[in-house]
């Protein structure tokens, strides 16, 4: 499973960080960015969880 960050939906708010920090972070100008690739098998539900709370849609798991 991967996950990618449409880099110009990200608002920044830090709500997928906050769920799966194993998997995102923010960058130095507060942009989510994916930390591991591909994502671990026990980060998968969480990372799925950032992907359906996120407010803009910005992230995408597949």
């Amino acid at each position: 499973m991967r996950a990618r960050v449409d880099r110009d939906a990200c608002i920044s708010c830090g709500l997928c960080e906050s769920i799966c920090p194993d998997v995102f972070e923010l960058d130095d100008e507060n942009i989510s960015v994916v930390k591991v690739d591909p994502i671990p098998a026990e980060a998968e539900a969480c990372a799925k969880e950032a992907e359906e709370e996120c407010p803009t849609n910005a992230i995408h798991v597949e």
